[in-house]
């Protein structure tokens, strides 16, 4: 029998774990295997046009550490809605996923190993559905895919955050500002109701819980009446006033995911700031990318082994049209088919840090703050 070739990509937002996944999977594929593996650049973008290296142990060695891909990354890509120009020089949108299927062929490719989020991962199972052998490791900071208990690169996040908010303390309480400090999550507030906790924030603004101004403002004061004259405001991109909407900060029109979330801050401090007057000076704070950079945690970097050697495993077992997934603490696979279309969003009324969270004091801005006497 040959041995089998593997290829590896990784799409959508880079998240920490990336590279480990990628050095768990080729040290795996090959010592315990024999297997040989290439990378395609740039996600799908490389594999349509065949931009692709070598994976050895001498080019992943001292990567298990480093947030960001080796292989690079890209979240416009989709093979099944590709922009191409026509024979006019007219760009047009075209499905050119058996460009991709031609160019796995012409290398000699057995099986495809990507990593990526919801977006990444339904080209996958649409791949799958074409005949093609996949296996998906699951990705994504905001931890909102629904067919895992954890995606790596959530955790390192949640403690950028914490960090954070530990810095951003001393100088609040210096000054009895509230800071205002914008997480990212999409539509899931995960990272912002983890790392709020963790860093001690005093309010918690989530997009499962929609809040009010007055609420907010009743927790300032009621922090004020015991001397505590400073708050944290932890707001995560997708949170919205009672009967608003989500803040858009910019449309990406030749994006899979056009709907660019952020700029709720910068609106949320404006709006205190008119109701504090001279009370409290507001500052904003948008941590933005410091969260998908620098090192990966110790716990992601374990995740990432983890889903890396399961994968190679599943490759070699041939288990393809499949994702690995964690569940209750078990490494485990799911069918692509069940993975995407399906969010991870937190419930207000079941989530135990939710509870923990307000029996902390936290506020989440959807109820009114009782004072104690």
């Amino acid at each position: 029998m040959d041995k089998k070739k593997i290829a590896v990509l990784t799409g959508g937002g880079d998240a920490p774990g990336l590279n480990a996944v990628i050095y768990t999977l080729t040290k795996t594929c090959i010592l315990k295997y024999g297997y040989e593996l290439i990378g395609y650049k740039f996600g799908y973008r490389g594999l349509y046009t065949n931009d692709f290296m070598p994976l050895t142990l001498e080019n992943t060695t001292g990567i298990l550490h480093k947030g960001g891909s080796i292989l690079y990354s890209s979240n416009k890509d989709n093979l099944f809605d590709y922009k191409v120009k026509d024979e006019n020089g007219n760009v047009i949108r075209k499905d050119v996923s058996d460009v991709a299927i031609a160019n796995l062929k012409k290398e000699g490719v057995d099986a495809l190993c990507i990593l990526g989020g919801d977006g990444t991962l339904t080209s996958a199972r649409d791949f799958a559905r074409k005949g093609v052998n996949v296996v998906g490791v699951p990705k994504t900071i905001d931890n909102d895919l629904a067919a895992t208990d954890r995606t790596f690169g959530f955790n390192t996040a949640v403690n950028i955050v914490t960090e954070a908010l530990g810095r951003l303390h001393t100088t609040a309480e210096s000054h009895h500002r509230v800071i205002v400090v914008e997480v990212m999550g999409r539509n899931a507030g995960w990272i912002a109701l983890y790392g709020g906790i963790a860093g001690s924030a005093d309010v918690i603004l989530i997009p499962e819980i929609p809040y009010t101004l007055d609420n907010i403002i009743q927790k300032i004061h009621e922090r004020d009446s015991r001397g505590k004259l400073f708050t944290i405001i932890v707001v995560s991109e997708g949170a919205m006033e009672l009967g608003g909407t989500v803040t858009v900060n910019k449309i990406v029109k030749d994006s899979p995911d056009p709907i660019r979330l952020g700029g709720i801050a910068n609106k949320l401090t404006y709006q205190l700031e008119k109701l504090l007057g001279e009370e409290h000076e507001v500052r904003p704070v948008v941590l933005g990318h410091t969260q998908r950079g620098g090192e990966t945690s110790p716990y992601d970097r374990i995740l990432s082994a983890r889903f890396g050697s399961y994968a190679a495993k599943m490759i070699h077992e041939e288990k393809y049209g499949n994702m690995v997934c964690l569940d209750h603490s078990v490494i485990s696979y799911v069918p692509l088919e069940k993975v995407v279309g399906s969010q991870k969003k937190i419930n207000p009324e079941t989530d135990e840090l939710v509870e923990v969270a307000r029996d902390l004091g936290v506020s989440f801005g959807d109820r009114p703050v009782i004072r104690k006497k």
